[in-house]
C-alpha cells in the first residue's frame, strides 16, 4: 500500500486575501477607536457642564438662604449692642459711616444713592451685595446673643473668566461692611459670565457667547446677578404689602430696608466647549430670595 502524497491540492488564503482582510480589520478598528475617542470627549464635556451646573445650583441656593435671613435679628430682639442686631437687611448707606444715618435709594447698573459704606464707593446693586443678618441663631457656641454677620457677594473679573466671590465676617460696632468684607472674599462660583460680553471684550470667547446665545445677552448687554423688588409701605393697603421693582417704586420706598425680594441670575460657562461643535456651553440659573423678617 502506497503512502505517497495525495494528488489533491490543499487550498489556503492568498496574500491578496490576507491584505484585504487586514485592511478591513484596520478600518473597523480605526472607526471603533475614533468613536471611542469622540465618546470620551463628549462624556468629559457633559461632565464639566454637569459640574458647573451643580456648583452654580449650590451657590444659588446659598444666596437664597442668606437673603431669606436678611435683617435678623432686629434691635428690639437683642441686648441693644449694635453688633448683636441687624441695622438694615442690606448693609448699604448714603456715604461714610455705618449704620446709615439716613435712607438711600436702590438703583441698577451702579445707579442710585446707596453705597457699601466707604465714601466714594459705587453702589453695589447689580453685581455686589452685602447682607446683614444672623444666619445661624441656634449656634450654641454664641448664645444667648449671637453676633450679626456681614455676608458679601461680589463678582470679580478674574482670569480666565469672572468669579463670584463670597465673604463672611462678624459685624463690628462702628465698623465698615465694605472694608471688613473686602479682605474676607474667597472664590464661591467660578466662570460666572453675566458681565463677560462687556468687561472682557478682548476675550475670544465673547464673540462665541454672543453668537451662540443671543437670547441670553440681548444686544451684548450685561445680565444683572441681583435685581430687587421693594415693599411699598407708602401705599395704604392691607397686608401683605404690594411689591414693585425698586427703581420703579416711589423714591421713599427705594431703600434697602424695603427690599423684599432679590432675584438672582447666574450664567456659568463650562470650562470646555462642546466636543463635537466647539460651541461654548453655558448654564443659566434663576432663583428668588425673599426676606421674611419685618422691616426695621
Amino acid at each position: 500500500m502506497s503512502s505517497g502524497p495525495s494528488g489533491k491540492r490543499q487550498h489556503g488564503f492568498t496574500l491578496i486575501e490576507l491584505l484585504v482582510a487586514l485592511g478591513i480589520f484596520l478600518v473597523i478598528t480605526g472607526a471603533a477607536f475614533t468613536l471611542l475617542g469622540t465618546s470620551q470627549k463628549h462624556y468629559q464635556t457633559e461632565s464639566q457642564v454637569l459640574t458647573s451646573f451643580q456648583e452654580a445650583r449650590l451657590g444659588l441656593d446659598q444666596i437664597v438662604r442668606d437673603v431669606n435671613d436678611a435683617g435678623y435679628p432686629p434691635p428690639t430682639f437683642t441686648d441693644g449692642v449694635p453688633a448683636d442686631s441687624a441695622s438694615s437687611p442690606f448693609a448699604w448707606s448714603t456715604g461714610a459711616g455705618y449704620p446709615p444715618p439716613g435712607s438711600c435709594q436702590i438703583g441698577t447698573a451702579g445707579g442710585g444713592t446707596c453705597t457699601t459704606a466707604t465714601a466714594g464707593d459705587a453702589a453695589p446693586s447689580d453685581f455686589d451685595l452685602i447682607i446683614e443678618t444672623n444666619a445661624n441663631p441656634q449656634d450654641p457656641s454664641c448664645l444667648p446673643n449671637c453676633p450679626v454677620q456681614w455676608i458679601r457677594y461680589q463678582l470679580q473679573n478674574t482670569a480666565p473668566l469672572p468669579t463670584l466671590m463670597r465673604g463672611v465676617v462678624g459685624k463690628t460696632t462702628g465698623g465698615d461692611p465694605d472694608t471688613s468684607t473686602a479682605g474676607a472674599l474667597v472664590p464661591f462660583v467660578q466662570n460666572v459670565v453675566n458681565t463677560q460680553v462687556v468687561q472682557n471684550s478682548t476675550n475670544p470667547l465673547v464673540a462665541q457667547y454672543q453668537a451662540a446665545y443671543p437670547a441670553i445677552f440681548p444686544g451684548g448687554a450685561p445680565v444683572p446677578i441681583f435685581q430687587y423688588t421693594c415693599d411699598t409701605p407708602s401705599v395704604s393697603q392691607s397686608l401683605p404689602l404690594p411689591t414693585i421693582a425698586c427703581p420703579l417704586a416711589a423714591t421713599a420706598d427705594d431703600s434697602p430696608a424695603n427690599i423684599r425680594d432679590v432675584m438672582i441670575t447666574l450664567i456659568v460657562a463650562a470650562p470646555l466647549p462642546d466636543a463635537t461643535t466647539g460651541r461654548p456651553r453655558l448654564v443659566m440659573l434663576n432663583g428668588r430670595g425673599r426676606r421674611i423678617n419685618p422691616n426695621q
